[in-house]
């Protein structure tokens, strides 16, 4: 063999080598950068999956809330109607048969908050009404109109610097928050 193809043959072994350290080099860096790349892959998919899962429980929590808020508002309107229609059924009681007993109550209890009252006021259609009501209970004060008056009566102290109002649509006014917690747990029923 010639000092060439001695050289050849080394040089090809030598090329051989390289070549092979050079395909596992490859090898590892493909393998090292598939790994990486599945990863970032696994990584963002877990991310993507996280986001969503955010944002439906963002999307069902503003859900909640929004149908809350329907549901609230419905209710207060349902409360609200329920308050007009008590007021409107309220004020047309002095046209029912047992109203003059209910203004007979009522002056009796304003009477005995302000014995000294120089003046019994009522709305004017309900002025027989008051007026029998103070016959009734043998209270001898003057009944006078009052268009301010519904409902109910208000007594006016000496010099009218005091008053008592004793009033169905006053006594609904001042029951209105406990009235409200009971529409309240009837319409949640």
């Amino acid at each position: 063999m010639s000092l060439a193809e001695i050289l050849e043959t080394e040089v090809a072994g030598e090329i051989a080598a390289i070549e092979q350290q050079a395909s596992q080099k490859a090898g590892a860096i493909i393998a090292q950068a598939n790994e990486r790349a599945a990863a970032l892959l696994d990584s963002r998919q877990r991310l993507l999956a996280n986001e969503k899962a955010a944002a439906l429980t963002r999307a069902r929590s503003a859900a909640n809330l929004d149908t809350n808020a329907q549901q609230l508002n419905a209710a207060n309107t349902l409360q609200s109607r329920a308050f007009i229609e008590a007021e409107k059924e309220l004020r047309a009681a002095a046209q029912h048969p047992e109203y003059p007993g209910i203004v007979t109550r009522l002056l009796q209890e304003a009477h005995a908050a302000l014995p000294t009252a120089e003046a019994i006021e009522a709305n004017p259609s309900e002025l027989d009404a008051v007026r029998q009501a103070a016959q009734q209970l043998g209270i001898h004060t003057e009944v006078r109109a009052n268009d301010s008056v519904s409902t109910g009566v208000r007594l006016v102290g000496a010099g009218g610097k005091t008053s008592v109002q004793n009033t169905l649509l006053g006594r609904l006014q001042a029951g209105r928050e406990a009235l409200s917690a009971q529409v309240s747990r009837l319409l949640n029923e």
